[in-house]
């Protein structure tokens, strides 16, 4: 029943460490790289369904982490368009075909990349935009339901979060607090969509060991150094998966 493949261990691992340095705070917008990864190897939802739980599991750890620094103010603005996004999802999700879902990996993928080198270049603004709902909740709308798809919910709540300027540490305590909140709402779904299979949650468990490692990780790192090392190996890793994603989907 475990997957054994060992090329699928060998894009998991580091994916899920990967995944966990980014959840503990280290880079914490720079994108979740294990449902990509892993898709490489096996079809995109079962990839989906291997890493929620894994990721609920560093969900824990990252909260334990950043408790009580989030922003409650971002999170009533974007947590309830996140919980339509996931319905959208739930009923999207067992739809698609796996060439659907990697298609829409892959863009995904390589739509946050271009926005990432877009911000790079443009540099930050210099007013910083205040708190609104309803771009909040459109934008958390989208991030739930790309969650859903590929636990790829970062680059849409980036597009709200990041021109608000907020002090490193509660943007990450903020990051965490809403993936944590919507990840365990999509244990329900997940569950009845069949995507928390008996072989799925067994390879999840092999791999659960990985989530405190990549958070004590990012942790450790975010407080001694510098993100922009990190967002460039992450990045370049995305961009080749992004593409050969699309490239399977299309073909």
């Amino acid at each position: 029943m475990l997957i054994t493949d060992p090329w699928f261990y060998a894009l998991a691992i580091p994916a899920f460490l990967l995944t966990g340095i980014s959840k503990g705070g280290f880079a914490s917008g720079a994108g979740n790289a294990a449902v990509p990864l892993m898709s490489l190897a096996i079809p995109a939802p079962q990839a989906a369904g291997i890493a929620l739980p894994v990721l609920c599991a560093m969900d824990i750890s990252a909260l334990r982490a950043w408790w009580g620094r989030w922003d409650w103010a971002q999170l009533r603005a974007t947590l309830p368009g996140a919980m339509v996004g996931i319905g959208a999802g739930s009923l999207v999700f067992g739809a698609l075909s796996d060439a659907a879902v990697k298609l829409i990996i892959g863009l995904i993928t390589l739509a946050f990349i271009a926005r990432s080198l877009w911000l790079e270049r443009a540099g930050a603004s210099r007013k910083p935009a205040e708190t609104n709902h309803a771009k909040g909740n459109f934008w958390g709308g989208v991030s739930g339901f790309t969650s859903f798809i590929a636990h790829a919910g970062g680059p849409p709540l980036a597009v709200y979060l990041y021109p608000l300027r907020l002090e490193r540490a509660r943007l990450a305590a903020t990051t965490v607090f809403f993936f944590a909140s919507i990840n365990y709402v999509k244990l329900v779904p997940y569950f009845f969509l069949g995507a928390l299979s008996v072989q799925n949650v067994l390879t999840s468990l092999v791999l659960l060991p990985l989530a405190p490692i990549g958070i004590k990780l990012g942790v450790w790192l975010s407080a001694r150094v510098d993100d922009k090392l990190f967002y460039r190996i992450i990045h370049v890793l995305l961009f080749v998966t992004g593409c050969q994603l699309v490239y399977e989907g299309l073909r």
